[in-house]
């Protein structure tokens, strides 16, 4: 199935970082997070990626077209320019990178992605969390429903410790627990191609008009996924991620 990939904001909450590459490129364990989330995708058997590119797009588009060398042990004999590859990984993806405009925004990312969809059910996702999430699941929910679109809930993880408390006297603490109440947009969305027609242009935020028509229709239905969900919003987010990975314990990667 094609999967839509938002690359393009600008990440300004991570202008240590995105001053010189875009969000999608910012590297958990010597990978971009947008690798991560592809990987993850494929894992499902879901190889066929359509990115919507923006802010920087020519440091995405490179870092594909270099993807074999870069990841690659080789030989290079420089009188002939003749290149002998060694070893490299066994990904076997198919990348269309598409250029949507450093200003559209969310909306007018996806709807500019619909000449290379068609008339197809199609996934799509941000290019800055990571989940376990079970997509063959995801999906079979969505093809059950018979709705327009799927969108995954998340609890997201507090961003400061939890107490309960009976009076002042402290009953449990939990340093930055998943909520545990309410649920939020995660991603990981699946949707029929008459939902291009909610989007308007460049302007429309997906999280708005699109998805707000949607509901009042009555074709949004929830996919609730109760295990590991993380963005990438702030320098904070990526050193857990970091550390995550480094510990060995990644749970999106498992």
């Amino acid at each position: 199935m094609k999967t839509i990939i938002l690359a393009g904001g600008f990440g300004t909450r991570l202008a240590e970082y995105t001053d010189v590459i875009p969000k999608p490129m910012v590297p958990i364990g010597g990978k971009p997070i947008l690798w991560h989330i592809m990987n993850h995708y494929a894992k499902f058997n879901h190889k066929d990626f359509y990115l919507a590119l923006g802010y920087k797009a020519e440091v995405v588009k490179d870092y594909f077209l270099n993807y074999r060398s870069l990841n690659s042990d080789f030989t290079i004999d420089l009188s002939t320019g003749n290149i002998n590859p060694h070893q490299h990984d066994n990904v076997d993806w198919k990348v269309t990178l598409v250029n949507t405009g450093d200003l559209s925004m969310t909306g007018g990312r996806v709807k500019r992605m619909q000449p290379f969809i068609g008339n197809e059910t199609c996934m799509l996702t941000y290019g800055d969390g990571v989940s376990n999430i079970d997509l063959n699941k995801l999906l079979s929910f969505h093809n059950s429903h018979g709705k327009m679109v799927t969108v995954s809930a998340v609890r997201p993880s507090a961003r400061f410790g939890e107490l309960e408390m009976d009076g002042s006297l402290v009953k449990k603490f939990q340093e930055k627990p998943q909520l545990h109440q309410g649920w939020i947009n995660g991603g990981f969305f699946v949707f029929e191609p008459s939902f291009f027609e909610f989007i308007e242009g460049d302007s429309t935020l997906l999280e708005r008009e699109p998805l707000e028509r949607a509901t009042n229709a009555g074709q949004l239905m929830a996919y609730h996924h109760e295990g590991f969900w993380h963005c990438m919003d702030t320098k904070r987010d990526h050193e857990l991620l970091e550390s995550l990975w480094a510990k060995g314990g990644a749970p999106w990667i498992s």
